[in-house]
């Protein structure tokens, strides 16, 4: 069987698929910012169920901390994520993301800062590494530090303005 390509055959087809290499790359960082986005939501509204149901279930929590002049590294599993219930009003806000994708991997770098109960706390980045599955994005891991500035900075918009301003 002998197989004939004309050059403007050939031309269309790589027209198409160079357009949709960039198309999907653009999509996939879109749909990974919003699973981000989507956990900083849930972590502000205090919904541990709603933010570990962005996560596969072999997924880690990683917090890196610097205090009294020792690092330290605290840990959670899905499991410990899930059934964690908050005492504080909390509100997270992300700022600033760079997203990265290959393929069916990808990391969020998402600088943060935190409000407890009002009042600034801290600031810091979040890394969310994700990977794809059959159900789209979802988190494999998140780490976390924590700092204060100038080691980080606070959101660009200033503090939060409350529901009722």
């Amino acid at each position: 069987m002998q197989v004939i390509c004309k050059p403007g055959i050939v031309f269309v087809v790589c027209l198409f698929a160079f357009r949709a290499g960039p198309a999907n790359a653009d999509q996939d960082e879109t749909d990974v910012l919003a699973i981000a986005d989507q956990a900083l939501e849930r972590i502000t509204a205090e919904d541990s169920v709603g933010l570990t149901d962005l996560m596969i279930q072999e997924a880690m929590i990683y917090v890196g901390t610097f205090r009294d002049g020792e690092y330290a590294v605290r840990t959670s599993s899905y499991a410990d994520a899930r059934a964690r219930i908050s005492e504080v009003d909390m509100v997270e806000r992300g700022f600033e993301p760079t997203v990265l994708v290959s393929g069916p991997i990808a990391t969020v770098w998402y600088p943060y800062d935190f409000y407890r109960d009002g009042a600034w706390s801290h600031c810091g980045v979040d890394i969310f590494n994700l990977v794809r599955t059959n159900v789209g994005w979802r988190i494999t891991t998140l780490m976390y530090n924590v700092q204060q500035p100038p080691a980080c900075k606070p959101h660009p918009d200033g503090p939060p303005t409350s529901p009722d301003e």
